[in-house]
């Protein structure tokens, strides 16, 4: 539920590296299908940074097209699989630290922030509209999507890759994060101190510095 804004703050940064190119991921109720869309509107070559649900497409897309992706970065995310449990509680419209909206169309955001900045007016509001913008039926899309556990898939992506772990994600356990790098087998793995899972809002410019630091070492 992050469109274009969530990257508002790396621009500047992200631009210096090369062109900026969004995916759509919106209109889709599968992986594949995001990927497939994403593919389709991405150049030829390319380096590929997935957040958080974001991570997911990235790994199907990178062993989808593995000739075009010159790199592919991890942010807050992991390669876990649901179990039945999740699966049936996302279908029903709920995410991670959820708890029933207050009121329709009203969904819980604190817990994506580092504690410290659960309350913050700028952040909140900016996750608030974001929200607004892309509605009930993408976030029924994005909820209901099916995840299988795909760290052996990680194996086989032969590309340099970058995972990001956010210290005070409150979202994504660290350990899973840390576990996609153990099975990327070209990965580089770096840590936000003091960020919760919103790593492009709450700590942007180490995250670009730490994404333009692997792409010179990578030499992509």
């Amino acid at each position: 539920m992050c469109d274009q804004d969530l990257w508002t703050d790396m621009v500047p940064g992200l631009a210096a590296l090369g062109a900026i190119h969004y995916g759509n991921v919106y209109e889709d109720s599968t992986l594949d299908g995001m990927a497939q869309r994403v593919l389709a509107s991405s150049p030829e070559r390319f380096v590929l940074v997935g957040f958080s649900m974001g991570g997911f497409v990235s790994r199907v897309l990178a062993l989808m097209a593995p000739e075009r992706v010159g790199g592919v970065a991890f942010i807050a995310t992991s390669a876990r699989g649901y179990s039945k449990e999740e699966i049936e509680r996302r279908q029903a419209g709920y995410q991670p630290g959820d708890r029933p909206p207050r009121a329709a169309g009203e969904i819980p955001i604190a817990r994506g922030l580092h504690p410290d900045r659960e309350n913050d007016p700028v952040l909140i509001d900016r996750l608030r509209s974001m929200q607004r913008r892309l509605g009930r039926e993408v976030r029924k899309r994005q909820s209901a999507l099916v995840r299988l556990d795909g760290y052996a898939d990680l194996e086989r992506i032969a590309c340099p890759s970058l995972v990001v772990a956010c210290r005070q994600d409150r979202l994504r356990r660290f350990a899973e994060t840390e576990r996609m790098a153990q099975h990327l087998p070209r990965a580089r793995f770096a840590i936000l101190e003091d960020c919760g899972h919103m790593a492009p809002l709450e700590r942007p410019h180490e995250l670009t510095a730490l994404l333009a630091d692997w792409i010179e070492e990578a030499r992509l």
